[in-house]
């Protein structure tokens, strides 16, 4: 697919071609996208997200499926869609100016948790999977299979493991993923921001329907990163999603990276480190990981 900047689509968008664009950098992991805010000629600014490859273009189509939907407060607002010609390109507002944590104050964690009781209080779009039918991406069976990779990250200790795997996997297998929520899946502080009033999340390629509280217990890891509170102190009792998120991570962390997200496993290895204790912690194994 093509790198260039889509000026000819955004005219044909939008009736007026871009004076200025600008790429943006960073927000995210994955580098099969490229991004830019660009101020068209007749003022009015827009974001612009481009696929790389055509994992990315999957993405964005399940993304704008989300968008086009219908709008909510914490949806950015959908501006344009392209997907012809070897080019698929999301347009949506700029919000190149809202408030992007980290830092965060206590005002704002307060204001994501409202945002997702709003989020999990809407009506999802159709057609999005289930949170139970991913059971299987999320559990511990690969670390089983292979504990190698987790090891080698220093975590935990073989001798960890192995009394705490079958704990783990039965809290996994036990824990309730059911309900009919809208759900994000990726609450993490490069999808959320604030603009004026508003509590925005944005990447919805992974937008799902199921138990509201996954999405909290899943934000929890990186916040604590990002100098929030500690997650067993937000949710004592997460009902087994501590060890099913645990186990997210803790699959993921000693695996080489990606090609398109070269950073992603060093960031999945920090979230790991905080949510094998709280798993622990809850289910009541041996609090000292490697010993």
């Amino acid at each position: 697919m093509r790198k260039s900047f889509p000026a000819t689509e955004l005219r044909a968008a939008f009736g007026s071609a871009p004076a200025r664009h600008e790429p943006v950098r960073g927000g995210g992991y994955a580098t099969n996208t490229a991004k830019w805010r660009v101020e068209l000629e007749d003022g009015r600014r827009i974001f612009v997200k481009l696929a790389l490859d055509e994992a990315a273009a999957g993405w964005l189509r399940d993304e704008q499926r989300v968008y086009a939907a219908g709008d909510a407060p914490f949806l950015a607002r959908f501006l344009g869609w392209h997907d012809g010609d070897g080019r698929t390109l999301l347009v949506l507002e700029d919000l190149g100016d809202a408030r992007w944590p980290p830092p965060w104050s206590s005002g704002e964690i307060d204001a994501a948790r409202s945002l997702l009781d709003v989020l999990h209080a809407t009506e999802p779009p159709p057609g999005l999977p289930t949170l139970e039918g991913l059971r299987s991406r999320l559990d511990w069976t690969d670390v089983a299979e292979d504990p190698e990779p987790l090891l080698s990250t220093g975590l935990c200790s073989g001798a960890w493991l192995e009394r705490a795997l079958p704990v783990l996997q039965e809290a996994v297998g036990a824990c309730d993923l059911g309900g009919t929520a809208f759900l994000h899946r990726d609450v993490r502080s490069d999808n959320l921001c604030f603009a004026g009033d508003r509590a925005i999340l944005v990447d919805w390629n992974l937008a799902a329907v199921g138990n509201p509280l996954y999405d909290v217990v899943a934000w929890l890891p990186s916040l604590y990163l990002e100098g929030g509170p500690a997650p067993w102190d937000v949710v004592p009792d997460t009902g087994g999603l501590s060890a099913l998120i645990a186990g997210f991570f803790a699959s993921r962390a000693g695996l080489p990276p990606p090609e398109t997200a070269p950073t992603v496993r060093d960031f999945q290895r920090r979230q790991a480190a905080v949510a094998l204790p709280w798993a622990a912690r809850e289910l009541g194994l041996p609090p000292r990981l490697t010993a």
